[in-house]
Parts: structure tokens; C-alpha cells; sequence
């Protein structure tokens, strides 16, 4: 397994850990689990944000062009209808 493969899997192992977080969070009525699921997750976005950083610097990673302000607004107009 190359170094690209691993970096691949590991940013796609945390980002599942982080939805799993976010669905734990508000499932929670126990404000001291939750604030501790809190931290957990706050961690590990912290981590997936330093292997991002590798991917980009590596170029294992590009992302997608940014958004202009039009596709903003449109997204936002949708959004907000409702």
C-alpha cells in the first residue's frame, strides 16, 4: 500500500468518525457525555485537518474550484426558501 492510499484512507476513516460524532452529539441527553463527545470531536477535527494539510501539500488532494459568488448566492437563495 502506497503512502497517497493510506493518507486516502485515513481522511476517510476520520471523516466517518465525525459524522458518527455529530450523530452521537445530539442523540445525547447527558449534558457531561455530550460535552465530552464535544471535545472527542473537536480533536478529531483538528487531525483531519493536519492530514488535509499533508494531502494538499503532497498533491494527493485538490480540491474542486471555489464557488463563485453567484453559485453562492443561488445556494444560499434555496437555502432559505422555505
Amino acid at each position: 500500500m502506497n503512502e497517497k492510499t493510506m493518507v486516502a484512507d485515513t481522511l476517510a476513516g476520520i471523516n466517518g468518525e465525525l459524522v458518527r460524532y455529530g450523530e452521537m452529539i445530539s442523540q445525547s441527553e447527558n449534558p457531561q457525555l455530550k460535552q465530552t463527545l464535544k471535545q472527542m470531536r473537536n480533536q478529531c477535527e483538528m487531525s483531519q485537518e493536519e492530514i488535509y494539510k499533508i494531502a494538499r501539500e503532497r498533491s494527493y488532494y485538490v480540491p474542486a474550484a471555489q464557488a463563485t459568488r453567484e453559485e453562492v448566492d443561488h445556494v444560499r437563495s434555496v437555502l432559505t426558501q422555505g
